[in-house]
């Protein structure tokens, strides 16, 4: 069989409405001063999409800079010595009823399946290999192009993890831009490792100290410094999150992830995969990788959302768990909000999916039946890092932990032989501070 290449991403196969609608999900929620902004951006993304020369060169980088294709590795270890993430009775009653429960946990459930049938396939799809550590650099370098094509100096972007700002900061300076990150000081404090990355590339690191000091209130800054310098300012958006066309962006700058995991897992079973697992923050590299298997009506796609300390206001950040239909930062989508519709604080031990909202898109598959959306909680997503770091090698990040330690937990109850793949959307370098800091207080 040909061996599988880097493959670009596709585009115009699966636009919203032309009003950036999925459904009931998604438009453009925006003051007066974006309106025009908004429009640029849009007819100027339209315009490189359909450019073959813009095409060529993101295919280009992608392959011989960011280095795509990524592999597609099949776990050995993973389910060996039982493997399921701690679960509590509560912690039971948290999924949705179409969510397959495990029959037992620990050890001697895992290993009375694994005696009884053959053993389920793990794959994992190492986005976590890319040049910066994470899927984020897919989308970064896409539009980091497309401001400089729209002729912008300058860009802002808003980070929570960090790997998004530091694949920006890494579009930047590859492109000869100049560029503003917004922070949440908390979100330093806990991805500090991140924050020097992100100065040693050339980025300025903005501190933000208001409200939960996290995601939420760094994408607030970001917006702010983009309607005040609109004339040379690009706003660099992370997730698959934010008014029309920037879900679209997203999930087209990262459907290269799906695109390529379809072809590895044909390359290597012969077969589509039973189930395709990724974390949820924003939803963009889960949007990524299950583009590549929407119209495989088979294949389930399961979305983990963080779980965090319980589905409790501010203790989570489990949108379809809590939430409601409401807008935040443009868009309208699942968010977690008060009666009132004042928006939630939120809690994950992973940086990346401490937001209160979801891209528009997860919102529509949900409602369509294709997608499923289950959460873990901060102490399963520990077990499962470390999990995959003991028996496979692989220190995970902590977003991705959470799709890790939810496929533990589900593979006593798949059928005998079903393949898996899990996206694992970045590397845990940048956790390794808050996981000791976890593990000494647990």
């Amino acid at each position: 069989m040909k061996p599988v290449t880097a493959e670009p991403p596709l585009f115009g196969r699966r636009d919203p409405d032309a009003r950036g609608y999925f459904g009931a999900y998604g438009g453009r929620f925006v003051p007066e001063t974006l309106v025009a902004p908004i429009e640029e951006l849009t007819a100027g993304y339209f315009a490189a999409r359909a450019d073959a020369a813009f095409r060529d060169e993101l295919d280009r980088l992608l392959r011989y800079y960011v280095g795509r294709p990524t592999p597609l590795y099949e776990t050995r270890r993973l389910l060996e010595i039982g493997g399921s993430a701690r679960r509590t009775d509560d912690d039971r009653s948290r999924n949705p009823p179409h969510v397959h429960q495990e029959r037992g946990t620990g050890a001697a459930a895992s290993e009375k399946h694994r005696a009884a049938d053959p053993p389920i396939r793990i794959f994992l799809k190492r986005e976590d290999l890319t040049h910066t550590g994470a899927h984020k650099i897919n989308n970064a370098l896409g539009q980091a192009l497309l401001a400089r094509r729209m002729g912008k100096r300058r860009v802002v972007a808003e980070t929570g993890a960090g790997q998004h700002g530091v694949a920006t900061a890494t579009a930047c300076a590859l492109l000869g831009l100049e560029c503003d990150v917004y922070m949440g000081s908390e979100d330093m404090r806990r991805q500090a490792l991140n924050v020097v990355r992100m100065e040693l590339l050339g980025a300025r690191v903005r501190q933000v100290d208001a409200g939960s000091c996290t995601l939420k209130d760094a994408i607030n800054e970001a917006m702010r410094d983009w309607v005040t310098n609109v004339a040379d300012t690009y706003y660099l958006l992370g997730s698959a999150l934010g008014p029309h066309p920037y879900p679209l962006m997203v999930r087209e700058f990262q459907s290269v992830i799906g695109r390529e995991a379809r072809a590895q897992i044909l390359e290597q079973t012969g077969r589509l995969p039973d189930v395709v697992v990724a974390c949820v923050g924003g939803g963009s590299n889960a949007i990524g990788i299950f583009d590549g298997f929407l119209d495989d009506r088979n294949v389930r796609l399961i979305g983990v959302e963080a779980g965090g300390e319980r589905i409790a206001p501010g203790r989570h950040a489990a949108r379809f768990a809590g939430g409601a239909t409401g807008v935040l930062h443009g868009t309208r989508t699942f968010v977690l909000q008060d009666e009132a519709g004042n928006i939630e604080l939120t809690h994950s031990i992973s940086a990346g999916l401490d937001y209160a909202a979801v891209g528009p898109e997860h919102a529509w598959l949900r409602e369509l039946g294709r997608t499923e959306y289950v959460h873990i909680s901060d102490a399963e997503a520990l077990e499962g890092f470390q999990m995959l770091a003991r028996r496979e090698g692989i220190l995970p990040a902590l977003e991705s932990a959470h799709a890790v330690a939810y496929t533990v937990r589900m593979a006593p109850d798949l059928p005998a032989g079903s393949v898996v793949l899990v996206n694992l959307s970045g590397r845990g370098d940048k956790d390794v501070q808050s996981v000791i800091e976890a593990l000494k207080l647990s």
